[in-house]
């Protein structure tokens, strides 16, 4: 079988600046490929182009006959008015999908990326599900390849873990843009890096992120001591041509072309190998109190609207974030708030800030505190220059009791002189994510305030950003779905479970561990009223063939993503039966006895009704057994 998609020779720019020269990439069946790269080296780009959305400069792209890839953009939007069920349907429909088989296939598809409520207005999710809602989209289609661009982006932790889950037990091939390592070792089975420090302008390795790494250092090594002995012989060839050869003779010819080349392939290898990196270094204020702030029985209530869910805002009243928050910020002190969407992380910066007052307790902050906020929404004046961004007034910034020139500081965040008079609107999501970063670094602080500071940043930067974290004396609050980021840099996690629980664990897999435990808590009904459900008076453990589960020493718990499933795969199941039970009905109506057309048409549905009740079923008892007595 041919590749399914296979770009030879592509080159792309964008006016005078080449993103990419003569790139090729193939993808073939059951490919995992990790696509990385620096900012600004052209993923996204390439993706479009492997996507059919973008036509390279140069080049072609070439898709096996008949083969489907889908494309999931890093921006998800639906238009207004839209529900999730009718994206869904509108996607069977342009793929052709028989219509007898699309609502079995809505439905399992929405019940595994965890969409409860199929009318709730697509445009109104939070940015977490409708990712997830454009990733179902686009699975619709049964693709050979998905075409997945920062999709991690924007899922919280427990979106990034179903994401994995579902890479890893589909059959498609994928290419994913992604920066979260974690998320690449665990899905990839090849990395490419796009970056013009190669000399095919890429590098391809087989294996996870871990292989990569060390292929990479391999590779840089070897290309170092090439350099070093073409370096060697360019400095031989230039003694030469200082003694002024005569160039009459053939021989004394082909050594100068020799020479002549020799120091144009040096010039263009040094210019690969030059790799600038991002000078982040947060200023700490010299501040000797030990605890900044102390929160009291805190609990902190919010309107419907300004919450995040898998349904959208609601329209109106208020819900109780959390309750009963014990917590002491102290100077030093490096915490992960991790939680689920909607779950009150960024209200607890607000409360940390000053700029929400907490329903219930108190808290206490010490005098004249300085804290620095990072925002997610990267809030921006887009009007202004890059010049003015970084350096309100005139041409110097004050860094650290010095002035420096803000050519050498727009420098210093990988920033050319030629963009210092761009304006800022047309900066990607890494650079403005640089630009904050800039700003921020000019602010002594006591506490860092970030939320989602990774989103958009290349690996080198992110690596960079740890180290300096780690370094700050000072407090800090860091909100992220990068787990590397996250277990690395945290020294102690703060987590919500979005149902008004707060915990304070030692890392970010205890904080999984007793969410789990609070799904199936939450839950509340035993295993044999579950059983009940069934017409027939049997199990879904006796209609699997299975035994009744039983308390089991050392038995496996559901995970988060299975106890979440599990949660709600009773109301998926009532569906499932009343579908059943109406394609029966249908079958068994007098009225269509007597047409052979229709009746074929009803056998048809209630086939479909019975093999996903089957499944669900199946599905339930498998969990059940799993999840032990409730």
């Amino acid at each position: 079988m041919p590749p399914i998609l296979n770009a030879q020779s592509v080159t792309k720019q964008f006016g005078a600046t080449p993103l990419f020269r003569n790139i090729s990439l193939t993808v073939e069946d059951g490919d995992r490929i990790g696509l990385i790269g620096p900012n600004g080296a052209g993923k996204s780009t390439l993706l479009a182009i492997l996507a059919g959305q973008v036509e390279p400069d140069s080049g072609e792209l070439a898709v096996r006959k008949r083969a489907r890839a889908a494309y999931v953009p890093q921006d998800s939007r639906f238009a207004p008015g839209l529900s999730i069920r009718q994206v869904l349907e509108k996607a069977l429909a342009a793929t052709h999908v028989n219509e007898s088989e699309r609502e079995g296939r809505l439905r399992e598809l929405a019940g595994r990326a965890g969409f409860a409520d199929l009318t709730a207005p697509a445009a109104a999710l939070s940015g977490g599900w409708r990712k997830r809602l454009a990733i179902v989209e686009a699975l619709v289609s049964e693709p050979e390849v998905m075409l997945l661009d920062e999709p991690t982006n924007h899922l919280d932790l427990a979106g990034i873990e179903w994401l994995e889950e579902l890479l890893s037990s589909s059959s498609f091939a994928a290419v994913t843009v992604s920066h979260d390592r974690y998320f690449l070792e665990s899905t990839s089975s090849q990395i490419v890096e796009l970056n013009r420090v190669f000399a095919d302008g890429l590098l391809r390795v087989k294996g996870n992120f871990s292989r990569f790494l060390e292929e990479k250092q391999a590779y840089l090594e070897s290309q170092s001591k090439q350099q070093e002995s073409l370096r060697n012989q360019v400095r031989t060839e230039i003694e030469w041509l200082r003694r002024g050869p005569k160039a009459r003779t053939t021989k004394s010819k082909a050594r100068i072309d020799s020479a002549n080349e020799m120091i144009g392939q040096l010039a263009a290898m040094d210019s690969r190998t030059t790799v600038n990196t991002a000078g982040i270094d947060f200023e700490a204020s010299q501040r000797k109190t030990k605890r900044l702030v102390e929160f009291n029985d805190v609990a902190c209530d919010v309107p419907q609207s300004e919450i995040p869910t898998e349904t959208g805002p609601e329209p109106a009243g208020s819900r109780r974030l959390f309750t009963g928050l014990n917590f002491i910020l102290t100077a030093g002190m490096k915490v992960g708030l991790v939680g689920p969407n909607g779950s009150g992380k960024t209200t607890l910066l607000r409360l940390l800030r000053g700029e929400l007052e907490p329903a219930e307790g108190s808290i206490r902050r010490a005098e004249a505190l300085r804290l620095v906020y990072f925002s997610q929404m990267r809030e921006l004046d887009d009007s202004l220059t890059l010049r003015r961004a970084l350096a309100p007034e005139g041409d110097g910034i004050n860094y650290q009791g010095r002035i420096v020139h803000v050519a050498s500081w727009a420098a210093r965040f990988l920033f050319t002189g030629e963009q210092l008079n761009q304006p800022v609107r047309n900066l990607s999501g890494g650079e403005r994510a640089r630009v904050l970063i800039a700003k921020l670094m000019l602010e002594p602080a006591d506490v860092l305030l970030l939320d989602e500071p990774t989103n958009d940043l290349d690996i080198p930067t992110l690596e960079i950003l740890e180290e300096n974290l780690l370094d700050f004396p000072g407090a800090l609050v860091l909100v992220t779905h990068d787990r590397y980021l996250l277990n690395r840099v945290a020294s102690t996690v703060l987590g919500l479970d979005g149902r008004g629980n707060t915990g304070r664990f030692a890392d970010y897999a205890q904080w999984e561990d007793w969410l789990a435990e609070q799904d199936q808590a939450e839950q509340g009904v035993s295993q044999q009223n579950k059983s009940d459900r069934r017409s027939d008076g049997s199990s879904p453990a006796q209609r699997t063939g299975t035994e009744t589960a039983t308390s089991q020493s050392g038995k496996k718990k559901l995970s988060y993503l299975e106890a979440r499933e599990f949660a709600a795969i009773e109301k998926r199941v009532e569906h499932s039966d009343d579908r059943l039970a109406a394609a029966r009905a249908r079958v068994e109506s007098p009225e269509i006895s007597t047409d052979a057309a229709a009746l074929q048409e009803a056998l048809v549905e209630l086939d479909v009704a019975q093999h996903e009740n089957d499944a669900l079923y199946a599905r339930w008892a498998e969990l059940t057994e799993k999840a032990g007595p409730q």
